[in-house]
């Protein structure tokens, strides 16, 4: 295990929370975006885990609103109008729901809860692997973040792993050594809280 993946994992750790009994309360829970979809036109289980987590955690009132952030780079792909279509299915009502419309990237999902929607206090809720390199954005924003791990996918490939394991190196490399910013930030926004 490389040296950022270690830091990343060991610094985070702690603010991650697998029985949502457990969850400590935040005003605000962010949901990170993915398809609804798998490439091969089936149900994602990553979706369905990430609407499940965000609607419990409301109805047990560890949340108040939820920020949906997801990728709607073209009017084919709307994965914020989608997560908000199947909250509304599991009783959370349209007020408790905002839409970030450019959580193209962990990265860019982070930022903006704070530098758009103005939260500093929020609740994470994406899959376990996920949680450590979102709190590790959040916590380099100086923000006071936790994470609900949704139930692990049974699924889930040596392929993402990889995938997780590089990002992990790659957020490292964009927050402290070339200081990237997100995609786009745009004007403010308030949250009906």
């Amino acid at each position: 295990m490389s040296v950022t993946n270690i830091w990343v994992y060991n610094s985070t750790r702690q603010q991650v929370f697998e029985q949502s009994a457990d969850v400590p309360f935040a005003a605000v829970g962010i949901v990170l975006g993915t398809s609804p979809k798998t490439m091969q036109g089936g149900p994602n289980p990553y979706f369905e885990e990430r609407i499940s987590a965000a609607a419990d955690l409301y109805e047990m009132g560890k949340i108040k609103h939820i920020l949906v952030s997801g990728d709607n780079a073209t009017v084919y792909y709307n994965e914020p109008e989608k997560m908000k279509q199947a909250l509304l299915k599991r009783g959370v009502p349209e007020t408790a729901i905002t839409l970030d419309y450019a959580g193209f990237r962990t990265l860019d999902s982070m930022f903006r809860c704070q530098k758009v929607f103005g939260q500093n206090e929020v609740t994470v809720i994406t899959q376990p692997f996920h949680t450590y390199r979102a709190l590790f954005i959040a916590n380099y924003l100086d923000m006071k973040a936790n994470a609900y791990a949704t139930k692990k996918v049974h699924s889930a490939s040596f392929k993402m792993a990889v995938r997780e394991y590089l990002a992990r190196s790659l957020a490292v490399w964009e927050l402290y050594v070339v200081n990237k910013e997100p995609k786009f930030l745009g004007k403010k926004e308030t949250l009906n809280l």
